[in-house]
């Protein structure tokens, strides 16, 4: 499925949030659990999925209790709904699944899908891209995304911004699945988020 589409949601290049991470990652045992034949319908298609389940991401229905979902409750936080669901791309870094705990290098990276990530950013239809810390620092480690700045921009609103130019804005935000002494902040961005949400018409 992922060789197929080695995205999640609308694709990429015709996003207007696009969202950036490091891997896709799942139980090891997924394809013995109950949730796996609606994980199977969300990657043919994430977008008629989020809109006839109304929710983003299968880890978000009753049937499922494994890992992942503070990561999509928190997105789901936000305020997307299935009203978007055509606007909303998540794209990784890696273009395969994983499962566990993971450090990933260059090495692990493919140089043609991250091509397709930066043609993505800049070609493609998305003016609001999300990049975390830990996935900018990763990218700036390729000779793809030298244009990514040590440290992004923060001035009085959340989220930091990484790049602007013209209609496009590249964001810095938090993990979605931090939580602790980072949870204040995480809600302060969601917010911010939100704001950018009328101007997807």
């Amino acid at each position: 499925m992922f060789a197929a589409k080695p995205y999640q949601g609308v694709a990429p290049h015709k996003a207007t949030f696009l969202f950036i991470g490091l891997d896709a990652n799942y139980d090891a045992k997924i394809d013995r659990s109950p949730i796996f034949p609606f994980t199977r319908e969300y990657h043919e298609d994430g977008v008629a999925f989020w809109r006839r389940y109304e929710v983003h991401h299968p880890f978000l229905l009753p049937q499922y209790s494994g890992d992942g979902q503070l990561y999509h409750r928190s997105f789901a936080r936000i305020g997307f709904g299935p009203q978007h669901a055509n606007l909303v791309s998540f794209v990784e870094l890696l273009q395969v699944p994983t499962v566990g705990r993971n450090k990933l290098d260059c090495d692990d990276l493919d140089p043609s899908h991250l091509k397709m990530l930066e043609s993505a950013i800049f070609d493609g239809t998305a003016t609001c891209t999300f990049i975390s810390a830990g996935v900018a620092r990763l990218l700036r480690a390729t000779r793809n995304f030298r244009w990514l700045p040590k440290e992004p921009q923060i001035g009085s609103s959340l989220p930091g911004i990484w790049y602007q130019r013209g209609a496009k804005t590249v964001y810095s935000h938090l993990h979605f699945s931090v939580y602790g002494k980072f949870a204040q902040r995480k809600a302060e961005e969601a917010a911010a988020i939100r704001q950018l949400l009328p101007l997807a018409g």
